[in-house]
């Protein structure tokens, strides 16, 4: 138990004031881009069912459906609004696949409102840990093995956020993070089949953090050997191949969290550098989609399983784009760019794009496991028979290759934007301005009213 031990005492005694600047910066980028991505999904397919379906429940009026108003069970009520944060798939990501702000943030909000506020600094601080912990429990491609990264392990990101906002003790919090542990699930066929099973398990990861929390301060409790135990978190997912210990170097020195990636475009992680690439020689050499005869895209065996399958629609079309290099590339040749409207029913159906999908080749290729998560190389063969060929390591908004303040301000306001005004203009500026000053709010309440339609 030395591990788990060590990681609730970090949780429970760490301050804002022991957090380098860093971390706080990233974990700000990530309250702007969440909100702005739960406005703009929230009428995504999907999310005004789960609206209607927890207002008839009714119960408790704790915490606020997020855009269309009414106060429900916050459990409920952050199923909501995380299935809203995730539902465009334009939240952030680290590798290999797991979603934690889209919990995180809507877990940090809700339960502001159940222990009746929150103030700024508060919040941040419950985040940072949070994020850190999932991100320190964030296991590897293999190990993961077809499991949801989001379902398996941003459970304990809402865990400890909630946790931390309720005033948990250093046992409670212990029980809550052991019962999170009972609560891990998902699986990414959920991805590849296009379901709408994708957002509601992010759903699931935050309403299990706050019923954690909630039973643990009630006094249900656990197994204190959720992560080293015979049949603990590292046996279970990590399937023995990863030291528990390992999870402890540098805690408090140096943030897991680094790694997270945000999003330039509103696909999957890993057909952002095919985007960037295609959109890049396009302009450089001055090609038209038209003079395009064929395009080779070759990834790692991991990019190529979960977006090199051919491109087909189903039952939600959006996703079924989102999750494929070959409608990307032929989106971004096409539209000369990837955004949000790119992504809707019409656009994808588009003939032009379904046919110019089917010159577009993925290839999986072991080697560009060597260079990186996000490795690529495109070949682009034109009619006249000329060969175009790039390489790109780091796809933009991954570690290594970061957004800038500018391009983190320009998502908020695209998908501002997609919503098509359900916001004015004044109040959406009211938003980005108090993110700004979030240490100086008293009460993150203040944000609740700016958020509703």
């Amino acid at each position: 138990m030395q591990v788990e031990k060590a990681l609730v005492d970090y949780i429970v005694r760490t301050d804002l004031g022991g957090i380098p600047k860093e971390p706080i910066d990233i974990i700000r980028n990530m309250v702007l881009t969440v909100l702005g991505t739960t406005i703009a999904g929230s009428k995504a397919e999907g999310c005004e069912p789960l609206v209607r379906f927890y207002r008839a429940m009714g119960g408790k009026e704790e915490a606020t459906i997020f855009i269309h108003g009414g106060r429900i069970p916050a459990q409920n009520a952050v199923l909501v609004n995380s299935a809203m944060a995730r539902a465009l798939d334009f939240d952030d990501a680290m590798a290999p696949g797991i979603h934690i702000g889209a919990s995180a943030v809507p877990t940090a909000f809700a339960t502001a409102e159940l222990a009746g506020g929150c103030s700024g600094k508060d919040l941040l601080t419950a985040l940072v840990l949070g994020v850190e912990t999932a991100a320190r429990l964030n296991l590897t491609e293999s190990t993961y093995d077809g499991f949801d990264p989001t379902g398996i392990c941003t459970v304990f990101a809402s865990t400890v956020t909630a946790s931390r906002i309720l005033g948990l003790s250093e046992s409670e919090t212990w029980n809550a993070l052991a019962l999170a542990f009972n609560r891990s699930s998902g699986s990414f066929q959920s991805n590849i089949d296009g379901s709408l099973a994708v957002r509601v398990i992010q759903g699931w990861a935050s309403q299990s953090g706050i019923m954690c929390s909630q039973f643990a301060r009630v006094g249900i409790t656990g197994p204190k050997n959720f992560l080293e135990g015979v049949y603990g978190y590292f046996h279970l997912y990590g399937k023995d191949k990863i030291n528990p210990r390992s999870i402890l170097e540098g805690l408090g020195n140096r943030f897991e969290l680094e790694n997270i990636l945000f999003k330039k475009y509103p696909s999957c992680g890993v057909t952002l550098g095919s985007t960037e690439v295609i959109l890049d020689i396009m302009k450089e050499r001055h090609l038209v989609a038209e003079n395009i005869d064929r395009v080779e895209v070759t990834v790692p065996p991991y990019a190529y399983k979960l977006v090199g399958h051919p491109f087909k629609i189903g039952d939600n079309p959006r996703v079924n784009a989102q999750f494929s290099i070959q409608y990307c590339v032929a989106n971004a040749m096409v539209r000369g760019g990837s955004k949000l409207d790119h992504f809707e029913e019409s656009a994808v159906r588009d003939p032009n794009i379904m046919a110019l999908s089917k010159k577009i080749q993925v290839i999986s290729d072991p080697k560009l496991d060597e260079r990186g998560h996000t490795a690529l190389n495109m070949r682009v063969v034109t009619s006249d028979g000329k060969e175009h060929f790039t390489q790109m390591d780091i796809a933009p908004g991954f570690p290594g290759n970061p957004l800038t303040r500018k391009e983190h301000e320009q998502h908020f306001w695209d998908c501002i934007k997609f919503s098509g005004g359900l916001l004015p203009q004044d109040r959406a500026d009211e938003i980005v301005s108090q993110i700004s000053r979030f240490e100086q709010l008293d009460d993150v309440r203040i944000l609740i009213p700016l958020l509703l339609a």
